[in-house]
């Protein structure tokens, strides 16, 4: 057995969907019931991981993801304690499964104070993964804006979610290079906090909105909210407008992709994984890929960094460019493109690019899957 080991806790977000990828008689069950009996059930083994490796320093991972069995909806409206509990015990799996390190994933980083507590209840470090997940997402829209030959320092970007921990930071990191943001969330006195560190990181233009519809003034959108429905509609968004839906659930209405051809989709968030990656589980990506936030903690296992290294509601951009040159160290990088769920070539992107120009519509991409970046 390798010495460096991880976990990673997964748990459904389509409810019906998720749960058939590991038990396909339940897909006949109706969501109600499914979400009941899993109230009742304990945390889940659901497969092992192998065949990571670090580009760095050769070292191979082996990891377990783990099933908390709440659904989304229900992490939100149960009461607090009985879903920490419940992600507790998913944690304690691991830890009797040999795991040195442990990630949450989607809503598991959400509820309560974003790990912390997650991680006082248990012997080993947590991390939520929201820093590399950060990284990524940054990644993903200057290469899109590239290729489409958008200006970052002509255009508007919107960053909704923008008083969560991940869309604050993304803030942020744009603050510099973008000609004006705009600020999208459901608390103005958070938003202004949020505009202040803009300013302070180099934004010379902040606007601040509670409204989703002021997104459209926006050729970059970078979508980052905890809802459980779409929050963003064809009527909302730009011509010819690049979307990073970096949110699950989706915050991008799935008409979208029907009413507005001349939108780009970057689904950000999948990274490409070193080695000979088998997770013996689908999980939803594409194969050797793995969303940002279970990269960060094979990233950190590899480096023999076991500690809890991104936890609570706050995000550091220092934190955002350390686990960014780890994970590149060890050969993590960019997820390949992807439009609805399929592999996109070169040229086919190119395509896109040539029809960003207004007026012309052009091929919907998308930069690998979604990862889940929530608003809290």
């Amino acid at each position: 057995m390798s010495e460096d080991r991880f976990a990673f806790i997964i748990h459904p977000i389509d409810v019906r969907r998720d749960v058939s990828r590991k038990y396909p008689a339940l897909r006949h069950l109706p969501t109600w019931l499914i979400e009941l009996l899993s109230i009742f059930c304990p945390p889940l083994y659901i497969s092992k991981i192998s065949g990571v490796r670090s580009n760095a320093n050769g070292r191979e991972l082996e990891g377990w993801f783990v099933a908390c069995p709440l659904s989304a909806r229900l992490m939100l409206s149960l009461p607090p304690e009985f879903v920490f509990r419940k992600i507790i015990q998913s944690g304690r799996l691991a830890e009797r499964l040999g795991a040195r390190i442990l990630g949450l994933g989607a809503f598991t980083s959400v509820v309560g104070d974003g790990g912390i507590s997650i991680a006082r209840a248990l012997s080993i470090p947590v991390t939520t993964g929201n820093s590399y997940t950060v990284a990524i997402t940054m990644h993903a829209v200057r290469h899109a804006a590239r290729h489409l030959k958008v200006d970052l320092h002509e255009a508007t970007v919107a960053v909704v979610g923008a008083s969560g921990s991940i869309g604050s930071v993304c803030a942020s990191l744009l603050a510099p290079d973008a000609k004006r943001l705009i600020l999208v969330g459901r608390n103005e006195h958070a938003l202004q906090r949020v505009a202040e560190l803009s300013r302070q990181a180099g934004a010379a233009d902040v606007q601040t909105n509670t409204e989703v519809a002021s997104v459209r003034q926006a050729q970059i959108v970078i979508s980052a909210t905890n809802a459980l429905q779409a929050v963003l509609r064809s009527e909302d968004l730009h011509p010819g407008a690049i979307i990073c839906d970096v949110a699950r659930p989706c915050d991008v209405a799935r008409q979208v992709s029907e009413d507005r051809p001349d939108v780009v989709f970057i689904e950000g968030g999948v990274v490409e994984v070193p080695g000979d990656v088998d997770f013996g589980f689908d999980f939803g990506a594409p194969p050797g890929m793995a969303y940002a936030c279970m990269a960060e903690t094979m990233a950190l296992a590899l480096e023999g960094r076991y500690e809890s290294f991104t936890l609570g509601k706050r995000l550091e951009p220092a934190q955002v460019a350390a686990i960014d040159k780890i994970a590149a160290r060890h050969g993590f990088k960019l997820g390949g493109l992807r439009n609805l769920q399929q592999t996109v070539s070169g040229s086919e992107f190119a395509a896109g690019a040539a029809g960003a120009s207004p007026g012309r519509q052009h091929e919907k991409v998308a930069v690998g899957a979604a990862d889940y970046i929530l608003e809290s």
